[in-house]
């Protein structure tokens, strides 16, 4: 069944459109969340994103195992993975090295392409404007490159949204 990346800077409406297009599935909805409030500006916008969804939707809090969280989702549910980036993030703050969160998200972006029913998941686009001054900062951005790469790879549709909008991101035949 279908796996869709939707890619795209901050408040670029991914999340927005990734709800749009579960409502419109037809199916019940699981909701993976993966962001953590630890901060009052974190929690403000986690309590934003949860108003957006609608109320009969499961929502599953999971930072760290995505996988284990995927695959315990009922078959015929649409699962919506908001975010990866958040992901990603979480992984590198507990000690993960790069390669393990590699073969992780490969691993997922596989249970998640095998999957029987639709699977959106959601990331930021953060590798097309400055080269961060930091260390951990450059290591982020390439990491999350690589992370978006092996979910496009995996994926059937990839999507770049900017102001709500999605653009078609085809892949490379030659």
């Amino acid at each position: 069944m279908p796996l869709t990346l939707l890619l795209g800077g901050a408040r670029s409406g991914k999340s927005t459109l990734a709800v749009r297009r579960a409502s419109c599935s037809g199916a019940p909805v699981v909701f993976l969340a993966t962001g953590e409030a630890g901060d009052d500006e974190m929690a403000a916008r986690i309590a934003r994103h949860r108003a957006e969804r609608p109320a009969r939707w499961t929502t599953v809090e999971e930072p760290v195992d995505l996988a284990g969280a995927l695959a315990a989702c009922p078959a015929e549910a649409c699962v919506v993975v908001d975010c990866l980036s958040l992901w990603a993030s979480n992984a590198m703050g507990r000690g993960f090295d790069d390669g393990e969160i590699e073969r992780l998200a490969e691993e997922t972006a596989g249970l998640a392409a095998g999957r029987g029913a639709l699977t959106i998941a959601v990331s930021n686009e953060v590798g097309m404007g400055v080269v961060p001054d930091h260390p951990l900062g450059r290591r982020y951005r390439d990491v999350l490159g690589r992370v978006n790469a092996l979910w496009a790879a995996a994926a059937t549709e990839a999507l770049l949204v900017v102001a709500g909008r999605g653009l078609r991101l085809e892949e490379d035949g030659g």
